[in-house]
């Protein structure tokens, strides 16, 4: 990457001359910080001042005040800017309008970047074809599609007549590129590589039913059509009628019995497919069979908060986020500064630095750089996780453990821990200002809601500014009135069913529309409150019911369950759990008398 500097500055200062835009692709973030540095040494070397700056000092100065990192501040007020996902919405949007409007010439972006924004240059220059995925030491070339892309922004077709691309590679690799960028691109089928979850979503859905049915399906897809085309690549023995048919009967048994082993589904009659509890889970959710197959695997009824970290950070979808060179001493760094230890941690596992990246989110230890990136993607395949998990748990009938799943959903949402002061919720708060508050007996948002704004301001000590966003997230914190009531009344036998009568009504005093997305600044993209409405027995550790609720203002829902086989009194609990905020859940104890039937 050293060696590619200089031609990378040679090759905009002579094709890109006029002031015209000029893009450089980098396989890192780091890469691109360091090729901005070397590209604005590079003009002040040359001494010609700042030439890719073509806007005016004064100017820039104006655009660069709000941009956070200071690395990049320098760098566009010498006219070069770059991206990468690691950087703030707010500078890659400063960066992108100056570059667009053409107050900076060069932007170097990472290549993971290539697929994102509209960036139309007069050059673009691809700074080699390589880059590190972690999984092996050796370097791994970008795919040719991704190439094809980052070509595609040497396109200006109101400005130009044409558009140039420099590529920077390793030479015997040269002819390579010539022919697949020059040629059509061949497409081939991957099916087979994800068919197992493919399959099990058609099953679900009633498309496939038996064995037959699934291979006749598979002569309706795109891969059936390529395996007569290119029958080494899909490793056929022939392309003729016989080794097709062989090939597609031996794929789909060695898929279903997998399916079948994993508890996904049920071969009946070794022909007939029925969907069980835990495809439909994973198919609901979209979530790879063998995850379904570790969480009912791996989760017990006396599994505890740590536990539940493990098994979540052990999902199949958190195994290609290997380890970079480089960062195997972060992650153990980070391994080490968290609650809760990690058994056995090997150097470049992916799902050791997903349980690291996860338990810094939640005591809110600030990782940068690519880290950053990775906890983004890792965070934002929790939310579904957890909700399957959930299910996978209340399929199991296990109370506590399902609550304490829900809390850990609360906890990535908000990225902080159970322990911590439910005040940590709220914008510009501080442990040791939620501490000063718990000494004036202030314990909850509610109890801070009931406050005047001269006693909140007098007790905070805040700025009117953060004032008002606090008060703002509080008007926003649902407050939600319950009220049950079980429909049979006493007319109750033993083993017959219960339904108990639940209204939920939210308090919009303060809001002026509905509730909106959750207030979650911590989490990476905006996303809908939902409720889970439980109804268990605490003293058995028993979930008899659970439903799914959607709460705007008002929602009535029927909750069934079977009752006690022995008459007598019985004593349950109805809670209403939140997806999304800590300290806004309730608990109601009901009664209910048995009759013998």
């Amino acid at each position: 990457m050293q060696a590619m500097a200089k031609p990378t500055y040679n090759a905009i200062t002579q094709h890109a001359k006029h002031g015209k835009p000029a893009l450089v692709f980098v396989p890192t973030l780091k890469h691109a910080r360091f090729t901005a540095l070397d590209l604005c040494a590079y003009s002040s070397a040359e001494g010609c001042g700042t030439p890719f700056l073509l806007g005016s000092e004064y100017d820039m100065d104006t655009h660069t005040r709000g941009v956070s990192e200071e690395t990049l501040k320098s760098t566009l007020k010498c006219g070069v800017g770059y991206l990468h996902k690691a950087l703030g919405d707010l500078d890659q949007e400063v960066v992108t309008q100056l570059f667009l409007s053409g107050k900076i010439q060069v932007c170097v972006v990472s290549s993971t970047m290539c697929w994102g924004r509209s960036l139309p240059s007069h050059l673009v220059v691809v700074m080699g074809t390589q880059y590190c995925d972690g999984r092996n030491s050796a370097n791994t070339d970008y795919p040719i599609t991704d190439l094809l892309q980052m070509m595609g922004h040497a396109s200006r077709p109101l400005h130009d007549n044409s558009g140039k691309c420099i590529i920077l590679c390793h030479a015997p690799r040269k002819d390579y590129y010539m022919k697949f960028l020059s040629e059509p691109f061949p497409v081939e089928s991957h099916l087979h590589h994800f068919l197992h979850d493919h399959m099990n979503a058609e099953v679900v859905a009633g498309v496939v039913e038996s064995k037959q049915a699934g291979a006749d399906y598979l002569t309706w897809t795109f891969m059936y059509r390529r395996l007569t085309k290119n029958p080494n690549y899909y490793n056929l023995q022939g392309a003729d009628h016989r080794h097709i048919s062989d090939h597609l009967s031996e794929l789909i048994e060695t898929v279903l019995d997998d399916l079948e082993s994993s508890k996904c589904l049920a071969i009946e009659e070794d022909m007939y497919l029925k969907p069980l509890n835990l495809g439909l889970i994973g198919s609901y959710y979209y979530i790879s069979y063998t995850t379904i197959e570790r969480f009912s695997s791996m989760l017990t009824q006396n599994t505890k908060m740590k536990g539940l970290l493990e098994v979540l950070a052990y999902a199949s979808e958190y195994a290609e986020f290997p380890s970079r060179r480089g960062e195997e001493e972060s992650i153990e760094r980070l391994v080490r500064h968290q609650r809760f230890s990690v058994e056995n941690p090997k150097s470049g596992d992916p799902h050791v630095k997903a349980n690291a990246l996860l338990q810094a989110h939640l005591s809110r230890h600030t990782v940068v750089g690519n880290l950053a990136s990775d906890q983004w993607k890792i965070l934002l395949s929790a939310h579904r996780l957890l909700q399957a998990m959930v299910d996978v748990v209340s399929s199991n009938g296990w109370l506590s453990l399902a609550l304490n799943v829900m809390e850990l959903s609360q906890m990535v949402t908000q990225g902080m821990w159970d322990r911590d002061s439910v005040l940590l919720q709220l914008p510009h708060f501080t442990k040791e200002l939620a501490a000063r508050c718990q000494e004036n007996g202030i314990e909850s948002i509610f109890n801070l809601a009931e406050m005047s704004t001269d006693k909140m301001l007098d007790l905070l000590q805040l700025p009117n500014s953060q004032l008002q966003d606090i008060i703002g997230f509080v008007k926003q914190f649902p407050n939600v009135d319950m009220a049950h009531e079980v429909c049979e009344g006493d007319d109750i036998r033993t083993g017959g069913n219960v339904t108990l009568q639940v209204t939920l009504e939210r308090d919009m005093t303060n809001l002026l529309s509905g509730s909106g997305p959750v207030n979650a600044p911590r989490y990476p993209k905006p996303r809908e409150e939902g409720w889970w409405l439980v109804i268990g027995d605490s003293s058995a550790d028993q979930l008899l019911a659970i439903k799914r609720v959607a709460l705007q203002k008002r929602a009535s829902v029927k909750l069934e369950f079977t009752a006690a086989a022995e008459p007598g009194e019985k004593n349950y609990m109805v809670f209403l759990m939140s997806d999304s905020y800590l300290g806004c859940d309730q608990e109601h104890e009901f009664s209910v008398n048995v009759k013998d039937a």
